[in-house]
């Protein structure tokens, strides 16, 4: 202890001019690295971590440790974290099953132009085992591809393209498969036909040490037939009714795809068909390039050191959307340390850095919607009140944005009141209902994670005359549109809360709410000029009545028809159930309220 209050007095003594090692003791001197790399630079006898550490320890050494090393595929990886595709609980499981089968069919029917018919039907085996049968009239899987289709994950058609689709990774299907040769030990059949009159069977399974499909059985005949159906036993699954089960899911999913008609069967044998609300098959996005804003810097390095573009300047203006040679020439004039006629592949992070907070600062067109199909307006609305056959309906759909890597994307939402809006609680009564959809397919679960239900939470609903919007029987619609879904998880039920997403779902949803509001005060209006209106009639009658009685002469008949007369006609503009406020009375009354958001 001594010591080192010694060696303290001498630092406090010290020359503070000279440099600090100049003043240390000769005690606590250390030469310095002969090299000045970042580990070396350090020092290599000690360091705080390995400094102390008492000799007579028995150490273990790092060949040892590293005895045990192994690699493995990534199938290997999502057996063993299985809850990470969705596979947690038995009835989330078997609605992700249904999910996944689902929304594939979906994509491959509207990529070929097709309208959609799906079956779907759940049967419970022995053993607590469950089939799952799932058949579309959709383009059908080639032979060559259904392997890997269908039993190696990170394989597909969507993951490397700039563009809208439902399926985004390439693991749903083949964790299906997955699925049931470890909870039956049994593969999942696959019979296709892509319409060529020769159809095919096999049993796919997943070779989870190299994630490299397994194809048995394979039987090849003749037929008419074009689509794809997919038989498979599951265990550790549950079918029920509640609201996370494969019915609601495909209730949901007709309600954001009312070009689809999806049947399905029920253990039970109870059959139920989701017609089709219209005979029009979405237009196919088209692959889109990224937008500027919100490109980040790892982003440009990795586009620009795989671009074959011979020069900075034609690389941006090929592969970005929205730049011009105009904005090329903004970009000089605030990065004029770079040299725009160099290879891309040159350009260094501290270039790139510069290039993105530079397009920050560069006023750009919105990003193109060609890349998006929303579902629209006039389908919400049809699908709305197929459904749900409410009372009211407004429907908000945003203009396109783009959030985090320059990835376009929209926002829908709608609000049904009444009807069979909303959804009953244990209680009895019917509370608000929030349905959640990601490029129309339903999102069931993880709900409080979600952009979607953050932003709900984000609505002072008190301001829309909303305030016990809890128990009200009012179904809020939302959806997001976009080429990169940004999913919490590879399961895809809940949507990360990207500050733009929110930002623009809440937005929406204040349009929609401002809409529910005025309708339900001039409902309230109404009621009341037709209360006001029903109790002056009341005593018509006795007016009528006493007038003549009191005037000594009249017709009670004839005055009691002249009263009504006043009252229906005269006075009509007073009780008239059309009265509204006039347009410009709207208009000033919406931009007030707006203003008061705002500065809130």
């Amino acid at each position: 202890m001594e010591k080192t209050e010694d060696l303290s007095q001498d630092l406090v003594k010290g020359d503070v001019s000279a440099p600090i090692s100049d003043q240390l003791p000769s005690q606590l001197k250390v030469e310095p690295p002969k090299t000045q790399s970042p580990i070396t630079a350090v020092g290599t006898k000690s360091t705080a971590i390995t400094a102390g550490v008492p000799a007579e320890i028995d150490k273990i050494e790092s060949k040892e440790i590293f005895s045990e090393f192994r690699e493995h595929s990534v199938a290997e990886f999502f057996k063993k974290n299985r809850q990470m595709l969705g596979f947690s609980g038995k009835i989330r499981s078997l609605t992700t099953l249904v999910h996944e089968y689902v929304t594939n069919s979906l994509d491959a029917c509207e990529e070929a132009k097709i309208l959609p018919n799906i079956y779907v039907k759940i049967e419970n085996l022995p053993d607590q085992h469950v089939r799952l049968y799932i058949e579309d009239n959709g383009p059908g899987i080639p032979k060559q591809f259904v392997g890997r289709a269908l039993g190696q994950m990170l394989a597909g058609t969507k993951f490397h393209r700039f563009v809208q689709q439902r399926g985004q990774q390439g693991i749903g299907a083949t964790g299906g498969t997955m699925y049931a040769q470890i909870t039956t030990g049994k593969p999942v059949h696959c019979r296709s036909g892509i319409g060529d009159n020769n159809i095919f069977e096999c049993d796919i399974a997943v070779d989870l040490k190299t994630n490299s499909p397994k194809i048995s059985n394979m039987v090849e005949y003749t037929g008419k037939y074009r689509g794809l159906t997919i038989v498979g036993e599951f265990s550790e699954v549950k079918y029920d009714k509640s609201e996370y089960a494969p019915f609601e899911y495909l209730k949901a999913t007709a309600l954001a795809n009312p070009h689809a008609q999806i049947t399905v069967v029920e253990p039970n044998g109870e059959r139920t068909v989701f017609e089709r609300a219209h005979n029009e098959v979405p237009e196919r996005p088209k692959p889109a390039q990224p937008h500027p804003l919100g490109v980040t810097t790892d982003d440009l390095i990795n586009y620009s050191h795989h671009s074959k573009e011979r020069k900075l300047s034609s690389f941006l203006t090929s592969n970005f959307a929205r730049i011009s040679d105009s904005k090329v020439d903004e970009l000089r004039k605030l990065c004029p340390s770079i040299n725009f006629d160099k290879m891309p592949r040159e350009l260094k992070w501290e270039e790139a850095e510069a290039l993105v907070n530079a397009f920050k600062q560069i006023k750009w067109i919105a990003p193109s919607a060609d890349p998006l199909r929303p579902i629209g307006k006039e389908q919400i609305e049809k699908a709305l009140k197929n459904v749900l056959k409410p009372e009211f309906i407004s429907i908000s759909e945003r203009a396109p944005k783009v959030f985090r890597g320059g990835v376009p994307f929209l926002v829908e939402v709608g609000i049904a009141y009444k009807g069979k809006s909303g959804r009953e609680k244990s209680d009895g009564f019917v509370g608000l209902d929030v349905k959640r959809f990601a490029n129309r397919a339903p999102l069931l679960f993880d709900a409080g994670g979600c952009a979607t239900m953050e932003a709900v939470k984000t609505i002072d609903w008190n301001r829309y005359g909303l305030k016990d919007i809890e128990n009200m029987p009012v179904t809020i619609f939302m959806n997001l549109v976009s080429v990169h879904v940004p999913y919490t998880s590879a399961g895809k039920q809940a949507i990360s809360t990207e500050e733009e997403i929110v930002e623009e779902f809440r937005y929406a949803l204040m349009e929609v709410a401002r809409d529910l509001d005025r309708y339900i005060s001039g409902k309230i209006r109404d009621e009341q000029r037709e209360s006001r209106k029903k109790a002056i009639k009341r005593y018509v009658k006795q007016l009528a009545s006493d007038l003549p009685y009191l005037a000594g002469r009249g017709n009670t008949p004839e005055i009691e028809k002249k009263l009504i007369y006043l009252i229906e006609n005269k006075y009509a503009k007073i009780f008239d159930k059309s009265t509204r406020l006039t347009a410009d009375e709207v208009k000033a009354a919406k931009k007030e309220q707006v203003e008061a958001e705002i500065e809130e």
